[in-house]
């Protein structure tokens, strides 16, 4: 299943939540559910629903698709510590979402388009997969030619988020330092994941 690329203030107001890693509009100025009947009052959530929303938050903010999802709740079950504190970690971990939290994109699509494009070095290296794993002791540096790339040094100026305790930013030099391992607590909006957890308990 790919990538959701229809528009993203919908997608928040649908979940009551607001998704830096998404966009950074809030979806509080319609505080209702989209679409002609969304400010009608509207019955409460299944067990289901509720699961579903809470996996689609996740989905949504960190711009994975299904297969994806799947795939990190496996090896997330395969952790020792708790399957959806390690589901969190891996999310975290992804190197377009560094690359937000660093400051240096606007949203994680924004990230993940600059990485597919060549536009950073991990450790010194050019890299072009948004998916690679980032852990403490890790740089990531703007390449030397992407320098003045106008929507890097507008969103450096302008950044979506505070910048998260595991990354350090030297500002001069383009470059961010991973100081330590992500962690659950880093994710920067309110997530139940016990409930993600549950929804892929009988559809893995």
């Amino acid at each position: 299943m790919s990538r959701y690329t229809g528009p993203r203030l919908r997608v928040m107001r649908a979940l009551n939540v607001e998704l830096p890693g998404l966009s950074r509009k809030s979806p509080y100025r319609k505080p209702y559910p989209p679409g002609e009947h969304g400010a009608k009052r509207r019955r409460a959530d299944s067990v289901y629903g509720v699961q579903l929303k809470e996996k689609q938050k996740l989905k949504m903010n960190y711009g994975v698709t299904e297969s994806q999802m799947r795939r990190l709740v496996k090896k997330a079950r395969k952790s020792k510590i708790a399957a959806g504190v390690r589901v969190l970690e891996l999310l975290e971990s992804r190197l377009d979402n560094a690359v937000f939290r660093a400051g240096f994109a606007s949203s994680i699509p924004a990230a993940r388009q600059l990485v597919n494009h060549g536009h950073f070095m991990l450790n010194g290296r050019k890299t072009d997969v948004p998916s690679a794993q980032v852990k403490a002791g890790d740089s990531i540096q703007v390449r030397s030619r992407s320098f003045n790339l106008a929507v890097l040094n507008e969103s450096l100026a302008q950044p979506s988020l505070y910048l998260p305790d595991w990354i350090t930013l030297d500002l001069e030099k383009k470059q961010a330092a991973v100081t330590s391992n992500p962690t659950a607590e880093s994710v920067p909006f309110l997530i139940d994941v016990q409930q993600v957890i549950e929804y892929y308990n009988t559809r893995i």
